[in-house]
C-alpha cells in the first residue's frame, strides 16, 4: 500500500509528495515488529533504489513469508533525483543536515519532520547511501561508537564486507540516523557503490542482508542466504591517501582488493607534458574499500581510504 507522508504545494500547480510502500501480512496484530528502508535522500546517490526494487520484489513474490511490516521510502528527496542534484534544489541545502526538521519550518525542514515522525515507533531503519560521483565505496555500514553496542550485532547480518566504528564526534547530529537512534530506533547507515550510478551485484548483497536481518527479527520467515563475516574497524585502523598535485589520477589498482605498503596504486599525470606528477603508494598492508572514480584531482583531493592490518 503506497501512502503519502508528507505533501506540499510547489510552483506551477505541482506538489511535493514523500511516498512510502507499506508491505504487511494479511494476519495482523500489535506485536507484529516493523522494518523501515530509506534511501535518496541524496538526489545523486541511486544505489538505493535498486534495494528498494528488489526487496518489494521479493516480498511481494512471497508475501506468505512476511510476518512483519516492511515501509519503504525510495526518495526521501524527489526533487534532488528529479534534477539530478544532491542537495534540495532552489535551498541549496543537504537534507541529511536538518534532521529531526520543524513542523513549522521551511518546506525543507517540515518534510524531514514528517519522515521523522513516520519512521518513529519502528524496531530498525536502513538508510541506504551511495557514495559520491567522486568514489567508490565497497559494501558497508558506518557506526558510531555511541550506538555501536546495539548497531554492531544487527550490522553483522547485513552481508556488508565492512563495518566502519566511527568515533562519536565525526557524527553530525542534523543527520536522519543520529534523529532516530536518539529517538530510540535502531538506525544502520549502509553505504556502497558510486554516486548517479547502480551496482546491481552490490545491491543484490545489501538485500540479502537485509532478508537476514528480517529473519532474524522475525519479519520473514522464508529461506534467506548465509551472509559473509564483515571486517569491524575503528578510525585508527583508516589510512587517507590524498593527492599531493593536481592533475588526472589513473589507478593501478581494482577497487576492493588487498595492498601492501609501498605498493604503487596510481598516477597522477599531467596531460600536456605526457608525465607523472606524483606516483601514489600505499602507506601500510591492507584493504582499500574506497578509491577515487573520478579521474580529475586536485591537491588534497581524497585518492583511496585503505583499511590497515588486512592480511
Amino acid at each position: 500500500m503506497i501512502d503519502t507522508v508528507a505533501a506540499a504545494a510547489l510552483p506551477v500547480d505541482e506538489m511535493l509528495r514523500i511516498q512510502k510502500n507499506r508491505l504487511e501480512p494479511e494476519q495482523k496484530n500489535e506485536k507484529l515488529k516493523r522494518m523501515v528502508i530509506v534511501t535518496g535522500t541524496h538526489g545523486d546517490e541511486l544505489e538505493g533504489q535498486f534495494c528498494c526494487y528488489e526487496v518489494i520484489r521479493r516480498i511481494n513474490e512471497h508475501k506468505e513469508y512476511l510476518n512483519g511490516i516492511v515501509d519503504v521510502f525510495p526518495a526521501l528527496n524527489p526533487l534532488g533525483i528529479d534534477t539530478i542534484t544532491r542537495g534540495i534544489p532552489k535551498f541549496d541545502l543537504d537534507m541529511n543536515r536538518i534532521f529531526p526538521g520543524n513542523m513549522d519550518g521551511s518546506l525543507a525542514e517540515y518534510t524531514a519532520h514528517e519522515i521523522v515522525e513516520d519512521i518513529k515507533g519502528a524496531d530498525v531503519c536502513i538508510d541506504i547511501h551511495s557514495s559520491n560521483i567522486f568514489l567508490r565505496e565497497i559494501p558497508q555500514i558506518r557506526i558510531s561508537e555511541e550506538t555501536a553496542e546495539v548497531l554492531v550485532p544487527m550490522a553483522k547480518k547485513m552481508n556488508v564486507d565492512y563495518i566502519w566504528v566511527h568515533a562519536a564526534a565525526t557524527v553530525l547530529e542534523s543527520t536522519l540516523a543520529h534523529s532516530l537512534n536518539t529517538s530510540g530506533v535502531p538506525t544502520l547507515v549502509a553505504e556502497m557503490g558510486v554516486g548517479m550510478r547502480i551496482t546491481k551485484e552490490y545491491g543484490y548483497q545489501l538485500v540479502e542482508g537485509i532478508f537476514n536481518l528480517m529473519k532474524d527479527m522475525g519479519i520473514w520467515t522464508g529461506p534467506v542466504e548465509a551472509v559473509r563475516e564483515p571486517i569491524i574497524s575503528t578510525d585508527g585502523k583508516v589510512s587517507f591517501i590524498n593527492a599531493e598535485a593536481s592533475g588526472v589520477f589513473l589507478p593501478h589498482i581494482y577497487h576492493s582488493r588487498k595492498v601492501k605498503k609501498g605498493e604503487h596504486i596510481g598516477d597522477i599525470i599531467d596531460p600536456i607534458t605526457g608525465t607523472v606528477i606524483h606516483a601514489v603508494e600505499s602507506p601500510v598492508d591492507g584493504l582499500v574499500f574506497t578509491l577515487r572514480e573520478y579521474p580529475i584531482v586536485y591537491e588534497g583531493s581524497l585518492l583511496a581510504r585503505i583499511l590497515g592490518g588486512v592480511e
